[in-house]
């Protein structure tokens, strides 16, 4: 029997590499902020910061190479807690939460506050219900853990069936913002940035899997908080601030709310269940910034939680990467750190969103004729558009960017444009950490679960390999196809990934360690039912045919998959003794991995058949 260390060949210089990263980074904005002020030109101040990071995030994935299965898939299982969760803490909901959420806070205020609750939530029910025990299986994907788990094949294939839809929806949807992002920074329009992030994705991947993959995460991870903190604090510092807003802007929140109550800017109450999110575009502002429930009914805030949070938890993008840590008390350890840096941005997203309002506040009213050089700063950049009617500023003429509005702060503030630019890298960043993530994800299903699925040995190492290898780069350039040829808005996909996640796969991976009368057939049921049923949901309500917003899919979903689950295991016959004893060897921390033990046994089984 077999056991892995807890400290297996830790690197102990990993803080020394990527200090020497987060250097050479900072170092890199310094450079280009003294370029800029001898009069060098945006276009090369921008294509030098977005070379100069992707050149060094592609060196370190081209480094992690690797030809061993475990290390492929798994990152050699030996990631240390704290880096394995700041990758998780960015990659989880990428640019897009960063950038349209930010967005999102700025125009409809406390309103969008759910996305950290339920991704916070969503980190804790993983660490106490799902990821130690998946990191004891170590399956290297979700859809093997079930196959294996209810030794059945066609759980297996099913569930990588439809776990492939929420994974491909998250692609495109970081690619559409990485793609803006690099936009913003090429200006070269968005086939050609599509293109690059595409390249940046597959190249990334196609060398060293999950452990290319973790070591890339944390330096995207450290340039895209670098890309958040240090525009917001300088700026906090022009204010009068201290150098850490996130804890000291009360003050600047409090006068907001007195100047929107001078403006009367309007105070709304949503029903219940009503949802009215920012749209993709330019759009004014419409409510008060902490006037609660004004954008988001009660109910549908509860929900919208909830549906995060059983998204977040039960993602193929997320949940796997547990398994690349030394053991199972790393595993817990992991989600605590990813918690801790997942919170800190979602309050930097805040904290720029409430800044915004702020130089807002101080627009609405002044004549439209001679507006605020900041504001003229905005409508050069293309990231605000006013509105002729009237003499007077109004918050109904400004119209802002939903997805840029990070990338407007250093603007209002009168920063130098590198600063800018130090945003819309760090947009990048995030969408190629979460975009390797969803890709390699969803390229270890199609290989392991679809093209292999119906063999439970695996085949040599060399075609296991091939397969993946190849499966990364037709399903980044797949991604990149949607999100070039699509229209959807990014939030939206990504809030429809989340809501098919939490209803296909959160009820059963549940139950699968917590319920042992579970069986394959009722397994199948509950993912099944559960992907129709929201499936069904959001195209309902997406036609108007129901009065529910989309992203509340899971709402309906999630009860009819574990009705599902449970009446039919229980109509049907008790589980075999093989997945009692499963269940219970999962259980246990310590011991032998079992994907590893059940690997070997089909090994010993298939030589004695032969």
């Amino acid at each position: 029997m077999t056991f892995t260390p807890r400290a297996r060949f830790i690197n102990p210089r990993l803080g020394i590499y990527f200090g020497i990263f987060a250097s050479a980074f900072c170092a890199l904005v310094l450079i280009l902020l003294m370029l800029e002020q001898m009069g060098i030109s945006r276009g090369i101040l921008g294509l030098t910061m977005l070379v100069g990071a992707l050149s060094a995030l592609l060196t370190i994935s081209v480094a992690s190479s690797t030809n061993d299965a475990l290390d492929f898939f798994a990152a050699g299982r030996r990631v240390p807690a704290v880096y394995c969760g700041v990758g998780l803490a960015v990659s989880t909901l990428g640019a897009t939460g960063i950038a349209c959420m930010t967005g999102a806070f700025f125009i409809i205020g406390f309103d969008a506050f759910w996305l950290l609750s339920g991704g916070l939530a969503g980190f804790v029910i993983m660490a106490v219900l799902l990821a130690p025990f998946f990191r004891k299986f170590g399956a290297f994907t979700l859809p093997t853990y079930l196959g294996r788990r209810f030794d059945s094949r066609n759980v297996r294939i099913a569930s990588a069936a439809l776990l492939a839809v929420p994974t491909l929806l998250m692609i495109a949807a970081e690619v559409s913002i990485g793609a803006a992002a690099i936009d913003r920074l090429l200006g070269q329009g968005k086939p050609l940035a599509v293109a690059v992030m595409v390249m940046a994705v597959a190249c990334g991947l196609v060398f060293g899997g999950m452990r290319a993959l973790t070591w890339s995460s944390v330096a995207t991870s450290v340039a895209a908080i670098l890309a958040l903190v240090v525009p917001i604090s300088v700026v906090a510092v022009l204010l009068g601030y201290l150098p850490m807003p996130q804890l000291s802007h009360g003050p600047l929140i409090r006068a907001v709310g007195r100047s929107e109550a001078l403006a009367a800017v309007p105070i709304f109450i949503q029903s219940p269940l009503g949802i009215d999110l920012p749209q993709d575009g330019f759009q004014a502002v419409a409510k008060r910034f902490y006037e609660p429930f004004g954008a988001v009914g009660p109910l549908a805030y509860t929900f919208a939680m909830l549906t995060t949070m059983m998204g977040v938890a039960a993602a193929p993008w997320v949940l796997p990467r547990v398994a690349t840590t030394p053991g199972v008390y790393e595993a817990r350890k992991t989600l605590g750190w990813a918690s801790f840096f997942f919170g800190g941005i979602m309050i930097t997203a805040i904290t720029i969103a409430a800044f915004m309002r702020h130089f807002l506040m101080e627009a609405v009213g002044g004549s439209i004729a001679a507006p605020p050089e900041w504001l003229r700063n905005l409508i050069s950049a293309r990231l605000v558009e006013v509105n002729s009617r009237g003499n007077l500023l109004e918050m109904s003429n400004i119209l802002f960017d939903r997805d840029t509005t990070i990338l407007a702060l250093p603007y209002a503030a009168g920063l130098p444009e590198v600063f800018a630019f130090l945003a819309a890298v760090g947009l990048v960043a995030a969408a190629f950490a979460a975009a390797s993530a969803a890709t390699l994800a969803l390229a270890g299903t199609l290989s392991e679960d679809i093209i292999n699925g119906l063999d439970w040995q695996p085949p040599a190492t060399k075609l296991r390999l091939g397969v993946a290898r190849l499966m990364i780069i037709l399903v980044a350039i797949f991604g990149g196809l949607i999100a070039l040829l699509a229209k959807g808005d990014a939030l939206k996909l990504l809030l429809w990934a989340l809501a098919l996640t939490a209803s296909t796969g959160f009820p059963v991976l549940v139950a699968s360690i917590w319920w042992k009368r579970i069986n394959q057939f009722g397994a199948l049921a509950g993912i099944v039912t559960g992907f129709s049923v929201a499936v069904l949901v959001i195209l309902a309500a997406e036609a108007e045919l129901i009065a529910l917003h989309s992203a509340l899919a899971a709402v309906v979903a999630v009860p009819a998959g574990i009705a599902a689950l449970i009446s039919v295991s229980k109509m049907t016959l008790a589980p075999s003794r093989h997945s009692l004893e499963l269940v219970r060897d999962v259980r246990v921390p310590g011991g032998e991995i079992l994907y590893d033990r059940e690997t070997r046994m089909q090994r010993q089984k298939d030589r004695r058949r032969n």
